[in-house]
């Protein structure tokens, strides 16, 4: 059985639905799919910081905005297996490692190989950004024995080059193509905040949801305005607007994780708590995000006993309904044999 694509006329009925009804559904979708109590935990690391030649006006990291982001260098393997030990103490299952990098060089490949093995040694899963890939270069990271590769599609390919200007649309589908090819699993979704229109929104998650297969992880990230960057004045998101597109993702990629990212310092417990009934099912762990701010660990921790979350590794199991199978009233694309 293969799905007809999803397309943004679907997404919109799903948006315009009523909010409790729409995150009924997600419940349910989630529920069909996942443990309902359990979130995975994932720590991201920046091991090269600052000096990054692309104009995402978003990223406090780029060379062509003065943010304060003093440019570093590769933090030493040692360092890297430091901050994993600890993370893996705190309860996460992933470490995440990103790079400011336009792509790795070849010189780089070897340190990155190595700091997969060594992170990999501890029981960890791996996940890294460093820009974009070639199929070469992917294959690389894979045989070294690297899981996940975050390559976010950031916004909606209309409104993208409202953002970025230095790589395409196309380089950042590309890259997802040959990370699939290489056999690793793909990290991949966007930022919401950006002064993009509600139809842009739902068009990246169309985007996501039609890779065959979609996203094994999703981030969904809400923009954390630094200033220095073009965006640093850009409008507040609505809340609610927010947890309708996790609910979304949660519909459209039902097998996915749906990752809180970046902005969640921002997020009060309530409005996380919506997100994890609408199907969020994963968190970046720990006091920063590259150079932005993160909730702190105690923070997380109180907010999972109060809502009475189980810290285990999120996995990609068989679907445990199929959209014949769904509860009455959830809302599927239609299927073809």
């Amino acid at each position: 059985m293969s799905q007809i694509p999803w397309d943004v006329a679907q997404a919109r009925k799903l948006y315009e639905l009523p909010f409790m009804d729409l995150v009924f559904q997600a419940q349910q979708v989630h529920r069909a799919h996942h443990d309902p109590n359990a979130v995975q935990i994932s720590t991201l690391l920046s091991i090269k910081t600052g000096a990054c030649p692309e104009d995402c006006k978003y990223c406090p990291q780029s060379a062509r905005y003065h943010t304060g982001v003093s440019r570093e260098a590769l933090l030493k393997v040692e360092e890297i297996i430091t901050a994993a030990k600890r993370a893996k103490e705190q309860g996460a299952t992933r470490f995440c490692m990103g790079a400011a990098w336009r792509d790795p060089k070849d010189k780089d490949m070897p340190y990155l190989q190595e700091v997969i093995h060594a992170v990999k040694d501890l029981g960890m899963e791996t996940c890294m950004t460093l820009g974009m890939l070639n199929a070469d270069k992917a294959q690389q990271l894979a045989n070294a024995g690297l899981d996940y590769y975050n390559h976010n599609l950031d916004t909606s390919r209309r409104y993208y080059s409202e953002i970025i200007s230095t790589r395409s649309y196309d380089d950042r589908l590309d890259t997802l193509t040959h990370v699939r090819e290489a056999g690793m699993k793909i990290c991949s979704g966007g930022i919401l905040g950006m002064g993009e229109e509600e139809d842009d929104q739902l068009a990246m998650l169309v985007e996501l949801a039609n890779l065959n297969p979609p996203p094994e992880s999703v981030p969904i990230n809400q923009l954390v305005r630094v200033q220095g960057t073009p965006l640093a004045q850009a409008d507040d998101l609505e809340p609610f607007d927010f947890i309708r597109i996790i609910a979304i993702a949660r519909i459209m990629m039902p097998r996915s994780a749906v990752r809180l990212s970046a902005g969640r310092e921002q997020m009060n417990e309530q409005m996380q708590a919506l997100c994890f009934m609408a199907g969020a099912n994963s968190i970046f762990y720990g006091c920063k995000l590259l150079t932005t701010a993160n909730p702190e660990e105690d923070r997380d921790k109180q907010l999972f006993n109060k809502l009475g979350i189980n810290r285990s590794v999120v996995h990609d199991p068989a679907p445990k309904a199929t959209p014949e199978q769904a509860p009455i009233g959830m809302y599927y694309p239609q299927t073809a044999l």
